[in-house]
């Protein structure tokens, strides 16, 4: 069998990844903090799941601490709560989050070493050639309401859902090679083989995609895409969901909460040889905003919360005398950025998506350097996170295997932003206002998403950061769902402070983001295709590197096409980035087998995880 190709990286990765700077004497994610803060005991994780064949029943077995039985973790969600339990229907991190509780995929992601390995699937092989993987599913394992889990599943899965484009097409668009799909097939009922047209690095991480249940979903999809977008919806009774995760839908309250209940067949036991979860119930509290967040911590209606910096140094004082402890996770995955709308074009009732004159602005490369250079992110870094984070200037975050460390940070600079305005014709008045050369003041609106009060803390300081420079900047927070809606669907926005998800092991998960038809192409949405338009050679160039850098099977050729993309973001400046927060999260104490990793975060293992004495 191949090995998976990124075993060569593990060494890196893991030392990477534990390298990040500890501050506020915050323990590194490999260690506990003990209630004396000059005490560290190293974390000792168990030996890997191994596969345990019952009575014909291929189960995975964890090898952690047996725990005892019961009791319930809550946890919380930002915003407004999901739009769609249907996990091939999501569009937004919460509800993918909510959705993917209850459906696992044939592979996962090892936290520690960051491997690819078995979940639905018992093993896996991929050929010599690297375009054929075979996956052997686990003989006799059920879904949540006792109907076995089979290839037909997986198959349907991949075939009716994936590859034909229902709901999110975002994986479907992220697999397409020189315009062909990879095929699925149906070998036995526990053997599918998917073929690739050519070697495709990435395809090992997507077969973590949930697996449907063929019973549940096929009547919804013979329905059509209209029906099937509205399937599994939040208005669905909890009764009818069918799961193979460690939890399935019991409750759920609009803006109030969502509750899990454990699953009875879920196929991970225990070395008792007993089915997990070890926990009743899991829930998510959504609680609107962070800072009602920390209030329902304190008042002890959450277990588990994300510290941001300017709370970590507090809570840290706290840590000896409280019932929590606090980990280190190092650099947040995902990328935080400014973008200002470039679509140039009209829609269907022949009137431009952005008013013209600040299409004029935002296409204006030298506007675009202008507005970074004025952005201050030292000083965000140290009022926001509290020292806790470093400034952001490239398109993979600062713990990626991938990422390229020759692009060098600057700090803030006015007069550099002055000057690169002055090349493009902009002058300013008496009263040091900015006007274009065709006498408009320059004026925008600047959104992000409600609740977020980091963000929203950001987003004054970078208006203030622009009204130096004499723009006129009206800032509005607004509803997270509605913000998606202006980003996809009616495009009409200015300029917006936003964050991707993304993963430190793979950056063609960025795909959809990057290339000119991604599905969420967000500065431009829409594929570009005007040989005039002044971002046409770097668009074009993205395309062509990201299509490389997944066929390509060596990592030193891969991060040869991935740094030049990052090259043509730091120099282009489609996306403006901001910063990266460290991961500093509090969990109760009372619960035990809790191993955090910077890959896994803290709760990765939940069916592990129990209420302990």
């Amino acid at each position: 069998m191949r090995r998976v190709l990124y075993v060569i990286l593990v060494i890196i990765l893991v030392i990477g990844l534990l390298k990040a700077c500890i501050k506020r004497d915050i323990p590194e994610s490999d260690t506990i903090s003990t209630k004396n803060p000059s005490t560290e005991i190293k974390i000792t994780y168990p030996e890997d799941q191994k596969n345990v064949t019952i009575n014909g029943i291929d189960y995975l077995q964890s090898q952690a601490s047996i725990g005892q039985f019961g009791g319930t973790l809550t946890s919380s969600t930002i915003g407004e709560g999901p739009k769609t339990f249907n996990p091939f229907n999501t569009k937004d991190n919460i509800s993918s989050m909510l959705s993917e509780v209850m459906y696992d995929g044939l592979l996962t992601t090892n936290p520690v070493t960051g491997q690819p390995i078995p979940k639905l699937a018992k093993s896996f092989s991929i050929s010599d050639d690297g375009k054929e993987y075979t996956i052997n599913l686990r003989h006799g394992i059920k879904w949540s309401d006792g109907k076995p889990i089979t290839a037909d599943d997986v198959v349907f899965t991949w075939r009716d859902i994936i590859l034909a484009g229902l709901g999110n097409t975002s994986i479907r668009d992220s697999i397409i090679i020189d315009g062909k799909l990879p095929t699925v097939e149906k070998i036995d009922d526990y053997t599918v083989k998917f073929i690739t047209p050519e070697p495709f690095a990435p395809f090992i991480r997507m077969l973590s995609t949930p697996i449907a249940p063929k019973h549940i979903f096929e009547p919804a999809v013979k329905k059509g895409s209209e029906y099937f977008d509205t399937f599994l919806s939040t208005n669905t009774k909890p009764e009818n969901f069918v799961t193979s995760g460690a939890f399935k839908l019991k409750e759920y309250v609009p803006a109030q909460r969502v509750v899990y209940e454990r699953n009875p067949n879920y196929y991970i036991i225990n070395k008792n040889n007993e089915k997990l979860p070890y926990l009743d119930k899991l829930v998510y509290l959504i609680v609107g905003d962070l800072n009602n967040e920390v209030l329902k911590f304190e008042a002890k209606e959450l277990d588990v919360i994300n510290l941001q910096g300017s709370k970590v140094a507090r809570y840290k004082a706290m840590e000896p005398h409280s019932d929590f402890v606090i980990y280190n996770l190092g650099p947040n995955t995902g990328t935080m950025y400014l973008a200002m709308n470039l679509n140039n074009r009209k829609n269907d009732k022949g009137n431009f998506y952005v008013d013209p004159k600040k299409q004029v602005w935002f296409n204006d490369l030298n506007f675009r350097k202008a507005v970074d250079y004025a952005v201050d992110r030292k000083n965000i870094v140290l009022n926001i996170a509290n020292g806790i984070g470093e400034p952001l200037f490239t398109a993979e975050s600062l713990n990626s295997i991938f990422l390229n460390k020759n692009l060098k940070p600057y700090d803030k600079d006015l007069e550099k932003s002055r000057e690169l305005l002055k090349k493009s014709g902009f002058k300013w008045d008496k009263q040091g206002r900015l006007y274009d050369k065709f006498g408009n003041r320059v004026e925008f609106d600047m959104l992000t998403n409600a609740g977020n009060t980091e963000r929203e803390a950001i987003g004054v300081m970078i208006k203030q950061d622009l009204e130096d420079l004499g723009m006129k900047v009206n800032f509005k927070p607004i509803e997270f769902n509605s913000l998606v809606n202006k980003l996809v669907n009616t495009l009409d926005w200015d300029v917006v402070i936003m964050g991707f998800t993304g993963s430190p092991l793979e950056p063609n998960g960025g795909k959809n983001v990057m290339m000119s038809d991604g599905t969420l192409h967000v500065y431009n949405m829409r594929p570009e295709k005007d040989k005039n338009s002044p971002r046409y050679d770097f668009e074009k160039r993205i395309d062509e590197l990201f299509i490389k850098g997944a066929l390509a099977t060596k990592f030193e050729d891969r991060k040869k096409y991935y740094d030049e993309y990052q090259k043509i973001v730091y120099e282009e400046k489609p996306f403006i980035y901001i910063y990266s927060p460290t991961v500093i999260v509090a969990i109760r104490d009372k619960f035990k087998n809790v191993f955090p990793t910077s890959l896994g975060g803290v709760t990765y293992n939940i069916e592990e995880i129990y209420v302990g004495e």
